[in-house]
């Protein structure tokens, strides 16, 4: 990853668990929090509160409002995001260390959690 999210925004996102095949990160910030760009490769995103965020590359933004407990789908990607909500955000990430399939990582443009 060029830009690995523990590195560019250490004060939200600490390791919790890695071996050669997965790494965990745990994920945290408050309301009106703003995260500088970082890369994501393809993960699945669990979360632990419920949370609405805006994330944004390239240009383009989506604004996320996700309930405590659901487990979704990231694509890889580039983003930053804001806390848009009025709750603390808590998520973890467990990111693949494996090359995805070309036909399976989801769309190429996607920006932020796919619902399945």
């Amino acid at each position: 990853m060029a830009r690995d999210p523990v590195d560019t925004n250490p004060g939200n996102y600490r390791i919790v668990f890695e071996n050669d095949r997965v790494r965990v990160l745990e994920y945290t910030d408050v309301p009106g929090h703003a995260t500088t760009p970082h890369d994501h490769p393809d993960s699945v995103m669990i979360t632990l509160s419920a949370f609405r965020r805006r994330i944004t590359a390239d240009g383009k933004s989506v604004d996320v409002d996700l309930p405590s407990g659901a487990a979704r789908w990231l694509p890889a990607q580039s983003h930053s995001g804001f806390n848009t909500g009025q709750t603390s955000t808590h998520t973890l990430f467990v990111e693949l260390k494996e090359t995805a399939p070309a036909s399976s990582s989801g769309p190429a443009d996607h920006l932020g959690p796919l619902s399945s």
